[in-house]
């Protein structure tokens, strides 16, 4: 799957003109949407079953605790949008991103949105453990996850041997992801 991960968040007109660039001239298959501004932000990205839309919940980033982890009276704030996502997906396909830099977290979220899936950003250079992510995240079948390393597989080499390099990389996380699996 081809996944534009431009974290798309605005007004309706606006999403839809982001959507129609995504879905209609990138070709992608999902991306990733910043539910912040509400419903009518995100629902131009909803395409039936065959679009996703991945609505960030508990993002990799240090910074994602300045709001993702505000407590609301329903919870944390992170919570609340998992929950949302169950809601919402009766539009279409809905997921949600949630960092491998919590792992902690990842039980919880999954309990909340059992079946959805998630993209995982955060393992590799941001210090997220594939392992981890696939005991703590996955659906109930060992599935739902979509597990995303960049800088660990880009920035694998930067001399004449960039190819092997990464794909040694790649390699390595296949395999550190499969073996909790089996």
């Amino acid at each position: 799957p081809v996944i534009l991960d431009f974290k798309a968040g605005d007004i309706g007109n606006t999403a839809e003109k982001y959507a129609e660039m995504a879905y209609d001239v990138l070709e992608a298959d999902a991306v990733t949407v910043n539910a912040y501004m509400g419903f009518d932000a995100v629902q131009p990205f909803f395409r039936g079953r065959e679009k996703c839309v991945f609505l960030l919940c508990l993002t990799s980033n240090p910074g994602s605790n300045d709001f993702q982890r505000l407590e609301t009276k329903e919870g944390p704030l992170f919570e609340v949008v998992a929950a949302t996502a169950i809601k919402w997906s009766a539009e279409g396909s809905c997921g949600l991103v949630v960092g491998a830099t919590h792992p902690d977290d990842l039980p919880r979220v999954r309990s909340i949105a059992p079946d959805l899936p998630f993209l995982i950003p955060g393992v590799g250079s941001q210090g997220g453990d594939a392992r981890t992510v696939a005991t703590q995240a996955t659906t109930s079948d060992g599935a739902g996850v979509l597990i995303n390393a960049s800088r660990s597989i880009l920035y694998a080499s930067s001399g004449s041997d960039f190819a092997n390099a990464a794909r040694c990389a790649t390699e390595q996380l296949r395999l550190a992801i499969e073996e909790p699996l089996e």
